[in-house]
C-alpha cells in the first residue's frame, strides 16, 4: 500500500472511531489532495461520526491528548531521562532530532515517529529508552520541510510528510543511523517505528539496511516492496487485535520475514487497536502498551545487548 493511500485511510478510520469530526476529517483529506466530493464519499462510506468525536478545535491541536478521570494518561515504562534537541548532516539538508544517552548503554535505537512528525510524545520517548538502558535518537523526518516545529496544524504536517518521496525518507533514516553510530559508539543498532513510522521501518528493511541488528515496527503498514532478503535484523512486529486496516497486511509481513529467513516474532496485543502505544491519543491502551514495552525490551536485550 502506498503511504498516501494509507494516510488517507487513517483519517477515515479516525473519523469512523469518533476521534475526528466530519469537518476536520474532510479538511485533512483535502490537505492530502483528495477532492471535496471524493472526501465526502469516503466519509459517508465508513459510517463514522460517533458520539466520541471531539470538537474540531481539540482534534486539530497538536497538544490534544488522551485523558483519564485524574488527568492526562501516563506513558508506560520508566520515568524518562532528559532529552536534548540535536541537529546533524543529512543527504539534502540538516536533520533534526531528539537524543538521550543511556548512562551504561546496552545498545542504541533509532525511533521513527507517526505521521504528524516529532510531536511531544516522540521528543520524550528517547528518554524512556535511555532510562531502560538504550541510547536513543528520534529523527524528525519533517526536517526537509523546516522541521515539525514549523507546523502548528497537524493536518498540514501530515500532508507535508506524506509528500516527501519514500527514497528521501529512507535516505534520511539512514543518515540518522549514521548519527546514532557516531553518538553511541560500537553498540548494536535497533530501530522502532509507529504507524507511518512502522511502515518506514519495513521500508528500511526492504532497502537492505544491514547495520540493523533488531527492528520493531508497531502497527506499521506493509509497503508494496516487502522483499527483506538483504536485511540482517531480527524483527518483532506489533499489531493491535482490532486494527483491521493494518492487520490485513500481517500475514504478508510474516510470509516476507519467513522468505528472508530473518529471526522474527509477530505479537498481537489483545483488546487494542491502532496507535495503542501513544499515551497522547484517545486510542491509548495502557495494558497493551505496557505489555508491548516489556516485549520490546526483551527483544532488544536478546539482539542488541
Amino acid at each position: 500500500m502506498a503511504f498516501e493511500e494509507y494516510v488517507r485511510s487513517e483519517v477515515v478510520a479516525d473519523y469512523a472511531e469518533g476521534f475526528l469530526t466530519r469537518r476536520e476529517a474532510l479538511r485533512r483529506l483535502m490537505l492530502l489532495g483528495t477532492g471535496a466530493a471524493a472526501a465526502g464519499a469516503l466519509l459517508a462510506a465508513c459510517g463514522g461520526g460517533s458520539s466520541k468525536a471531539k470538537s474540531a478545535s481539540s482534534t486539530s491541536s497538536p497538544s490534544a491528548s488522551s485523558t483519564t478521570a485524574t488527568g492526562p494518561a501516563q506513558p508506560v515504562g520508566p520515568a524518562p531521562l532528559a532529552t536534548e534537541a540535536v541537529a546533524f548532516t543529512g543527504p539534502a539538508s540538516q536533520l533534526k532530532g531528539s537524543w538521550s544517552g543511556a548512562p551504561a548503554p546496552k545498545g542504541a535505537v533509532l525511533i521513527i515517529h507517526e505521521n504528524q512528525g516529532l510531536t511531544p510524545h516522540f521528543v520524550t520517548l528517547p528518554g524512556r529508552l535511555a532510562a531502560s538502558g538504550y541510547s536513543a535518537l528520534a529523527v524528525d523526518l519533517l526536517s526537509r520541510k523546516g522541521g515539525t516545529g514549523a507546523f502548528r496544524d497537524p493536518g498540514a504536517a501530515t500532508a507535508a510528510l506524506t509528500g516527501i518521496p519514500l527514497p528521501d525518507l529512507v535516505a534520511d533514516m539512514q543518515a540518522a543511523l549514521t548519527e546514532l553510530l557516531r553518538r553511541a559508539g560500537a553498540h548494536k543498532l535497533g530501530v522502532m517505528g509507529f504507524c507511518f513510522g512502522g511502515g518506514l521501518v519495513w521500508s528500511l528493511l526492504a532497502a537492505g539496511e544491514a547495520r540493523l541488528a533488531a527492528a520493531c515496527p508497531f502497527y506499521g503498514p506493509l509497503p508494496d516492496n516487502h522483499d527483506f532478503s538483504r536485511a540482517k535484523a531480527a524483527v518483532l512486529a506489533f499489531y493491535g487485535e482490532s486494527d483491521a486496516r493494518v492487520d490485513a497486511t500481517r500475514d504478508a509481513a510474516g510470509a516476507a520475514l519467513e522468505a528472508a529467513k530473518l529471526p522474527h516474532e509477530i505479537k498481537v496485543e489483545p483488546g487494542a487497536g491502532h496507535a495503542f502505544f501513544n499515551e497522547t491519543k484517545p486510542s491509548f491502551v495502557p495494558a497493551a502498551a505496557a505489555d508491548a514495552y516489556v516485549a520490546l525490551l526483551d527483544w532488544f536485550g536478546r539482539y542488541l545487548s
